[in-house]
């Protein structure tokens, strides 16, 4: 006779594996989605199909591949009506379609909507749990409640005039090096957050320089990168078991070097009593103001509002220089604008901050506000992550594909409509916006006033290639006349002793 196996023990482990699978689907799915025995059930908004665990995340990573594929996925979401639901790996994203909702569910509800999901990978090992623009509620507040006595509306006649002071050396350097146009938008707008948070002109190499702007670059691009990030759990394994933390933490690691070299010199200033008045001086480092963070954390704090509002207006005013090329038009009539306040007959005078660009400028309209049904309360889970779809949201205006900046004027150059969610919004909106809108006026206004701005090539106007400090697109810069040079260079050689170095010479 022959045994005869029980199978059962065989039955048993298939079961437990079984079991043990369904247990992990159910820990790592969203919220909404978990079973909770009929005892609550979310009334989530509609959305497209994802993947069993995954949810919808690998349709926005292959979108954002590239600017127009990331652009097409966003257009294709305004199907699904003013929110969107997506199920990205353990976390829920509500994308928020419409001027209306984010009104309501950023603007007037940001108490409970401003918190910050964790993101082990971009705001752990990249930035060491310290730069606060992605810092979660309780570590942000601190880092916020210092950057308003920095970025207040009191310091900006301060600030305009560092900004003048750089805008002209910004000029010069277009006129004596077209071709690196780019990387004179970059030094401009680095030089005065330098200025305003360090206390020193700029006296940074270029490769300094190139190494600031990758790390802006890197930190950015690190944001919803990783699978990781969806999926935080994964990071209570232990170490051995986390393959991609060397990566990350590599790159997190350049970061502090690049951070700390930057930091380094100011702070020894600072406690020798050898520093000139800023915001690390003044502020940060005040007795007074009983800064509550670690010097590592003063150090995220202070060389990240640099990147943050430096890069950013080194982006916006490539934006503006690729609709300038892009559409003459536009250029032209905003140049005339800009010479009937400038010019008087033959005498030349550069744009100020302050100075009107037109005195019969008429009324323009304000976006469009869409009424509907109240956002209904207590629809979504605790976690749930809203975001703003800016391109549904530029799908509202009349000529939606139309350059028309005037759109955005209510009647007067010095009030954004509030309809504007370029800086955010609720709680966590740029503290700094009125800097940034300040450093932009001047920085366009001269431009124009100086120089034309042809395309020197094809230009691609949905690539705004921002992640390179190469050239983004081809540009050609021509001073407008002899006079315009003569002016340049005049006003350059007043402040000469004043103007940030850059460049390899840079001591």
């Amino acid at each position: 006779m022959y045994p005869i196996e029980n199978p059962y023990p065989y039955w048993g482990l298939f079961l437990v594996l079984c079991g043990s699978c369904v247990v992990l689907i159910q820990f790592l799915k969203p919220t909404d989605l978990k079973w909770s025995g009929g005892t609550r059930k979310w009334a989530m908004p509609p959305g497209p199909p994802g993947l069993p665990v995954l949810g919808n995340l690998p349709q926005m990573m292959q979108a954002r591949r590239g600017a127009v594929s990331l652009n097409s996925w966003l257009s294709y979401l305004i199907q699904y009506g003013e929110m969107v639901t997506l199920h990205m790996g353990s976390q829920t994203w509500v994308v928020l379609n419409s001027d209306r909702v984010v009104s309501e569910l950023i603007a007037k509800r940001g108490k409970i909507t401003n918190e910050r999901p964790h993101m082990p990978i971009a705001s752990g090992l990249v930035s060491n749990g310290k730069r606060t623009v992605i810092r979660q509620e309780k570590e942000w507040r601190e880092g916020r409640r210092v950057m308003h006595h920095l970025l207040s509306g009191s310091n900006l006649k301060v600030y305009g005039e560092m900004q003048e002071l750089e805008s002209v050396d910004m000029l010069r350097r277009y006129l004596r090096e077209p071709s690196l146009w780019f990387s004179h938008n970059y030094r401009y707008s680095t030089s005065v957050l330098y200025r305003i948070v360090m206390g020193y002109p700029l006296n940074k190499t270029k490769a300094q320089l190139d190494d600031y702007q990758r790390v802006t670059m890197e930190f950015v691009t690190s944001i919803n990168r990783s699978y990781v990030d969806f999926f935080p759990a994964v990071t209570r394994l232990p170490s051995i078991l986390q393959p991609w933390r060397q990566f990350w933490a590599k790159m997190g690691a350049f970061h502090h070097h690049v951070f700390q070299e930057w930091w380094k010199p100011i702070k020894a200033a600072v406690s020798n009593g050898s520093a000139p008045p800023s915001f690390v001086r003044d502020v940060l480092l005040h007795p007074e103001m009983r800064f509550s963070g670690d010097d590592e954390e003063a150090m995220y704090l202070a060389t990240s509002v640099m990147a943050a509002g430096g890069d950013n207006t080194r982006m916006s005013i490539n934006t503006f220089v690729m609709a300038m090329v892009t559409r003459p038009e536009a250029q032209k009539r905003a140049r005339e604008e800009v010479d009937r306040v400038c010019t008087d007959g033959k005498s030349l005078r550069l744009p100020r901050i302050g100075l009107a660009l037109a005195t019969d400028r008429p009324h323009y309209p304000t976006p469009p506000t869409h009424r509907g049904p109240p956002v209904r309360r207590a629809l979504h889970p605790r976690g749930t992550s809203f975001l703003i779809n800016s391109i549904a949201l530029s799908r509202e205006f009349d000529n939606a594909h139309e350059f028309q900046p005037e759109r955005w004027i209510e009647g007067s150059e010095a009030h954004t409509t509030a309809n504007f969610w370029g800086f955010g919004g609720g709680r966590r909106i740029c503290v700094g916006w009125k800097v940034a809108e300040q450093a932009l006026y001047i920085a366009f206004a001269r431009l124009l006033y100086c120089f034309e701005l042809t395309p020197n090539g094809p230009i691609d106007d949905k690539m705004l290639n921002h992640q390179t400090v190469n050239e983004p697109f081809p540009v050609k810069v021509t001073v407008r006349s002899p006079g315009h040079a003569q002016l340049i260079e005049g006003e350059a050689s007043k402040y000469e002793a004043s103007f940030s170095t850059f460049g390899s010479t840079a001591k």
